[in-house]
């Protein structure tokens, strides 16, 4: 099996993935998602026959709205850090982990503050669509930076560190 490409393992169940090199995420099956979570005897035809009927009746595309949310997150997480994921995952030096996972205490509890802000603020203002939580995600990301800021002027410590919480990802080999 190429680098690039695993088995993951969700309740004892298997889900395809694949590595992109070039954007460091990870892409799932969402058919085998769906085959687990639905207990489907045939978890393609239920994706599409979902798909259709989310459209039909909402009007919108599912894949859509993943790239969208995975927006509005890129949104919060840039307006209290500063940085795009990818930056932090960069200035951690971190490929396939997952970022929460080597965050500090410090950055775990302001992005939590921020997306709480982002949630309650959306929630308040009765917002629907992107542009409406992606304009809420900018305020609740900027709870949290103004939060942020006040505790390094009172500490003199940075919050967004470069610092790693759990060992390095072991070294793959490479397959010839």
């Amino acid at each position: 099996m190429p680098q690039d490409t695993e088995i993951k393992l969700f309740e004892e169940q298997k889900i395809r993935s694949r590595w992109d090199e070039e954007l460091e995420e990870w892409y799932f099956s969402v058919t085998d998602v769906v085959e687990i979570l639905t207990e489907s005897a045939n978890p393609r035809d239920y994706w599409f026959k979902m798909k259709q009927r989310v459209k039909l009746e909402d009007g919108i595309e599912l894949s859509t709205i993943c790239r969208q949310f995975n927006t509005l997150t890129n949104i919060i997480h840039r307006e209290w850090t500063g940085l795009t994921v990818k930056q932090h995952k960069d200035l951690k030096n971190l490929k396939t982990q997952n970022l929460r996972d080597h965050m500090s205490e410090a950055e775990l509890i302001f992005t939590a503050l921020a997306e709480l802000s982002t949630r309650q603020i959306a929630e308040s203002e009765k917002a629907k669509g992107f542009v409406e939580n992606a304009k809420a995600s900018k305020r609740g990301g900027t709870v949290a930076k103004n939060a942020r800021r006040e505790l390094e002027a009172k500490t003199g410590k940075s919050v967004v560190t470069g610092e790693n919480f759990l060992p390095p990802a072991k070294e793959r080999k490479k397959l010839k």
